[in-house]
């Protein structure tokens, strides 16, 4: 770190605490994630195939142009920025020139730079960059490549910070770490594009981003977000009350127009309580919110179906690890029966799948992935068993000497090839399997868009005549988008994989036939109409991008506290 003759003072006993800036909260601060492109190989070590596929719900690029694409805002630096109290520029996406442009337009005492590990060579260059055109800057560096052992050693940083950000700059600028967090209107699934279009308003209803806790309670070995915020049991949790999260949830419905939320909690189905206070509140105040949320099958057990319905969680992100796994999350549960009942009331199912586990073989792995593929889930995303730094797995594995000495960090994310020596799986073989994985629940399942419709479909039928007049309004909400886009998108769909993929096809057909007979004349006008030219749009764009188009977000500025004139 270059702190050394730092005129700053530690604010408490605590060593643990950052020191306090001379200029307290008058401090000039500069937010940003790293600059783009995404999903591209190039000279910073940004790749090809890297998280953004997760992080921007890229997850299913195997399946051409019917990969799902949106993007959601760096809620971290976010959530920061509307909890400090000096002025402050937030600088999302930007491109490596518009990063420069804005060290150079106004003077910034302070720098913060977020990142996933992955792009820590991008890391070490915007620090160059902010040595080089604004030299003055204290440059604080966090996210989850704080995690990596010895990163102080790699970048020209001031500060790396791991854990709870916003605590960390409320002592670095001097104010009350303690004091209440404040929840802003953060929105998500923006820039849908699908089939080679974009869809309006994100496909359906924009989203929210509400962010209840941080950390994980479940402590699996290989997760980052768990070792990150303390380990196993460690969370940070923001918002203890349900009342608390339905006054962010009303706030964010009123700004951003939403009736759709991303819970960005890691299990948030664990806290029974808060979640059943949310639901009472949601029906006093005939609330038919859609809430998409991470889960673990033992968390979903604690609740009925109905009162999950009643929720409005429409979306339930499931590990599905193998039964032969040691992870307790799993422990005595069906998960296909799960799956097939949480999609018999309309609840879609993304499922997550890892594959390299310690008891995986050339022998056995062909059958795991069969038998994850046999879930059928609404959305399927495969990933490698990863020792990440910072987490126990990868501490483990440098101590038996398993881990590959030649694997660049951006390559360390689950998503290329094993970074360790596996007692059966060759790196090279572990590719194949993977993108193999990507490629046969496609095959054999279809499209994720066909198995979104049929899932809504099944929820429509069930709940269509409920009692409870929120839970009309949801299903009906999802009943206006199969009478019209997601209509068209069968009949595309249908068409284009009538030669490549006969079966799915035919079962494509059936699908849109039975949303046609239920859902009226407009399904079929719109099949008919809208139909065709999405088929002619995915044709196109399967003949541009075979995989699926890497998108760009755009370069978000927000400022705050912001007194001085911008150019």
């Amino acid at each position: 770190m270059s702190t050394q003759e730092s005129p700053l003072r530690a604010p408490t006993a605590d060593p643990e605490s950052p020191v306090v800036h001379p200029l307290g909260s008058r401090a000039r601060v500069l937010l940003t994630s790293v600059f783009g492109p995404y999903a591209q190989d190039d000279e910073y070590g940004s790749r090809a195939m890297n998280p953004m596929e997760l992080y921007q719900n890229q997850v299913t690029r195997e399946q051409g142009p019917f990969s799902l694409r949106m993007f959601h805002r760096t809620w971290g630096l976010t959530l920061i920025q509307h909890n400090i109290r000096a002025p402050s520029t937030l600088l999302d996406f930007p491109t490596r020139e518009r990063f420069v442009r804005e060290l150079g337009s106004h003077h910034y005492d302070v720098v913060g730079i977020s990142s996933i590990i992955v792009n820590v060579g991008k890391v070490r260059e915007m620090c160059r960059l902010v040595r080089e055109h604004s030299p003055d800057s204290r440059i604080v560096v966090g996210g989850h490549v704080a995690a990596i052992p010895g990163l102080e050693t790699m970048i020209d940083a001031d500060f790396v910070v791991k854990g709870d950000g916003v605590r960390w700059f409320r002592e670095f600028l001097g104010e009350p770490a303690d004091q209440p967090v404040h929840h802003p209107p953060i929105p998500s699934s923006f820039s849908f594009r699908v089939m080679g279009l974009p869809a309006p308003r994100g496909g359906g209803d924009a989203s929210a981003t509400i962010i209840p806790s941080v950390g994980c309670p479940m402590g699996c070995n290989f997760c980052t977000t768990s070792a990150f915020f303390g380990g196993k049991g460690s969370v940070v949790n923001f918002f203890e009350s349900g009342a608390e999260l339905f006054e962010i949830m009303c706030r964010s419905e009123a700004s951003l127009g939403v009736s759709s939320f991303f819970i960005m909690d890691e299990n948030f189905l664990l806290q029974r309580k808060r979640a059943l206070e949310l639901l009472e509140l949601m029906k006093a105040h005939g609330k038919s919110w859609a809430l998409y949320v991470f889960s673990s099958a033992n968390a979903l057990g604690k609740y009925e179906m109905r009162e999950l319905v009643e929720l409005g969680v429409n979306w339930v992100w499931l590990g599905l690890e193998s039964s032969q796994s040691s992870y307790g999350k799993l422990r005595g549960a069906d998960l296909r029966a799960l799956t097939r009942e949480l999609q018999g009331h309309g609840i879609h199912v993304l499922g997550s799948t890892i594959i390299g586990l310690e008891h995986h073989t050339p022998e056995n792995i062909e059958d795991e992935i069969s038998d994850a593929v046999a879930h059928d889930v609404d959305c399927h995303q495969f990933m490698l068993y990863t020792p990440v730094p910072g987490t126990p797995l990868h501490r483990e594995m440098a101590e038996q000497g398993r881990l590959l000495e030649d694997v660049d960090l951006a390559d360390t994310h689950g998503q290329y090839k094993l970074n360790f020596r596996h007692a059966a799986l060759s790196r090279d073989a572990s590719k194949e399997l993977l993108d193999g994985a990507f490629r046969r629940d496609y095959e054999s399942n279809g499209p994720s868009l066909y198995r979104i419709a049929r899932t809504m479909l099944q929820g429509w039928r069930r709940y269509r005549n409920d009692p409870d007049p929120r839970v009309r309004e949801r299903v009906a909400r999802n009943a206006g988008q199969l009478r019209t886009v997601q209509g068209a998108t069968l009949w595309a769909m249908e068409r284009y994989l009538r030669r490549a993929n006969r079966e799915v096809s035919d079962r494509i057909r059936a699908l849109r036939l039975e949303v046609r007979r239920e859902l009226g004349v407009l399904s079929w006008l719109a099949q008919g109409l809208l139909g065709p030219l999405l088929l002619w749009t995915s044709r196109r764009e399967a003949r541009r991008h075979p995989r699926g188009r890497p998108l760009e977000p755009r370069t978000f500025v927000d400022r705050r506290n912001w007194t001085e004139p911008v150019a």
